[in-house]
C-alpha cells in the first residue's frame, strides 16, 4: 500500500518537473517511502511498548540512541512488516533488558570500554553505513557523519557511565553497541543490503 502511494506521489513529481530523470526518482520514491512509513510504524513500535509496560524507557532510547543512528547508518530491512519488526526489537527490546541486565561497577567499565573499542572500530570501518538505494557520495558530508558518529557514540557511552539510575545506564549502553552492529558487515550479509559506499567508491576511482 505505502509502496503505491509513493510511486504515485513520485510520479506526479516527474510530471510537475520534468528535469526529473529515473536515477533521481528512484531517490525521491526511496525517500517518501521512509517518511511515510516511518510515522505508522513509530506509532505502532510505541503502541507495543505501552502494552508491555515499557513506553517511556522506550520513549527515552528512542530519543537518546537516535542521534547515533542518525549519524552513523545501518541496515534496513526491505520490506515494511520487517521494518517495523526490526525496529521494535531494537527499542522495545533495548528497554525491556535493560530492566532485568545488572552490572558491577567495575564490570561496566570493562564493558562500556570493549563496546567503545568496538564501535570505534567499525565507524571507522563502515559510518556512515548507507544503502545502494539512497548512496552518500559526497566525500565531505561522509567525513562529517562520520566524525559525528564518533562523537554522539562516545558521549552515549560515557552518559551511561555517569548516570547513577541502572536501568537507563543500560539502556545507554546496550543501546549503542545494538546500533553499532546495525552497521556492520555481518549484519549487512544478514540483511541482504549492500554498502552505498561502494557506489561512493566507484564514482571517485573514474
Amino acid at each position: 500500500m505505502i509502496e503505491k502511494i509513493c510511486e504515485v506521489l513520485t510520479k506526479k513529481i516527474q510530471k510537475e518537473m520534468p528535469e526529473v530523470d529515473e536515477e533521481r526518482a528512484e531517490v525521491i520514491n526511496y525517500g517518501l517511502q521512509l517518511v511515510i512509513g516511518e510515522i505508522p510504524k513509530i506509532f505502532i513500535i510505541f503502541a507495543i511498548s505501552y502494552v508491555l509496560g515499557v513506553f517511556k524507557l522506550t520513549l527515552f532510547s528512542f530519543i537518546f540512541i537516535m542521534p547515533y543512528r542518525a549519524v552513523s547508518g545501518g541496515t534496513h530491512l526491505h520490506t515494511h512488516i520487517g521494518c517495523i519488526i526490526a525496529t521494535s526489537v531494537f527499542y522495545i527490546g533495548n528497554a525491556l533488558s535493560s530492566k532485568y541486565l545488572i552490572l558491577e561497577a567495575n564490570t561496566k567499565y570493562i564493558v562500556v570500554c570493549a563496546i567503545w573499542i568496538f564501535s570505534m572500530w567499525m565507524i571507522k570501518l563502515y559510518a556512515p553505513a548507507d544503502t545502494r538505494s539512497v548512496p552518500i557520495l559526497r566525500k565531505k558530508e561522509r567525513r562529517i557523519k562520520q566524525t559525528f558518529s564518533y562523537v554522539f557514540m562516545t558521549l552515549t557511552l560515557v552518559l551511561g557511565l555517569i548516570i547513577k539510575n541502572n536501568v537507563i545506564s543500560n539502556l545507554l549502553i546496550i543501546g549503542t553497541l545494538l546500533q553499532t552492529i546495525t552497521i556492520t558487515r555481518f549484519m549487512y550479509k544478514l540483511t541482504k543490503n549492500q554498502y552505498g559506499y561502494l557506489e561512493y567508491i566507484k564514482q571517485n576511482a573514474t
